[in-house]
């Protein structure tokens, strides 16, 4: 169901990570890489848990391999949801980032999953971008948006699903999105593969074991 390599690019590395609560996990991510070399990156989190979210996993891959290369994001979205819609999965919805790059430019759009987050090497500092919308699925012609951002080398982003930031300790503590940019601005200037082992011994601290209660995924991409 999950890509069974990481893509190779010339101008960025890439490290990913999902960790499932239960046996079928309701968290995904996929790319896909045109003739150009250009990228399609997406990361999604479908809502409740088990064979219902495994059932919405399948249909979004489905029509992200059957339309990754022919749509502009926001006629992917629009594509994606009604689709979703369509199926007619009640209370059953997905929440989604989507972007494009290409050299050092990007294109992104959002449909409920939390911010992106981009560490700025110049600055030393970390942007958190936020489109809020709706999930796919829950408004037939819900109008997605989305923004246009440079990079430069060095510079990292960070997507992820929401079970880090929410994640629980042992004494009901939440993590929360502005602990989550202290931990990746201590780690942003490593490797993909680094940040990604940093955030995994995260998750295992803040627990104080390896169980979970919502799945976990990052995707980090550091351009060079």
């Amino acid at each position: 169901m999950l890509p069974s390599k990481i893509p190779q690019l010339p101008n960025m590395d890439i490290a990913v990570y999902m960790k499932t609560a239960t046996e079928v996990g309701g968290d995904y991510y996929d790319f896909y890489v045109d003739s150009s070399r250009n990228i399609t990156v997406v990361i999604g989190d479908a809502t409740g848990h088990g064979v219902k979210a495994g059932i919405m996993v399948t249909a979004i891959k489905s029509l992200f391999s059957a339309y990754a290369d022919e749509l502009s994001l926001l006629d992917m979205f629009t594509r994606f949801n009604r689709g979703i819609k369509e199926m007619n999965l009640g209370a059953l919805y997905m929440c989604f980032s989507a972007l494009k790059i290409k050299d050092y430019e990007m294109e992104y759009s959002n449909a409920g999953m939390p911010p992106m987050l981009i560490y700025r090497k110049d600055k030393k500092e970390v942007e958190t971008i936020s489109l809020k919308a709706m999930p796919l699925g829950a408004f037939a012609d819900f109008p997605y948006k989305e923004t246009s951002l440079s990079f430069s080398p060095g510079d990292t982003v960070l997507l992820l699903s929401d079970g880090f930031p929410e994640l629980f300790s042992k004494k009901r503590e939440m993590i929360d999105y502005p602990q989550v940019e202290k931990y990746f601005i201590n780690v942003a200037e490593q490797s993909p593969e680094e940040i990604i082992n940093y955030f995994v011994q995260a998750v295992k601290d803040w627990r104080e074991d390896d169980s979970l209660e919502d799945d976990v995924t990052f995707v980090v991409l550091k351009f060079k």
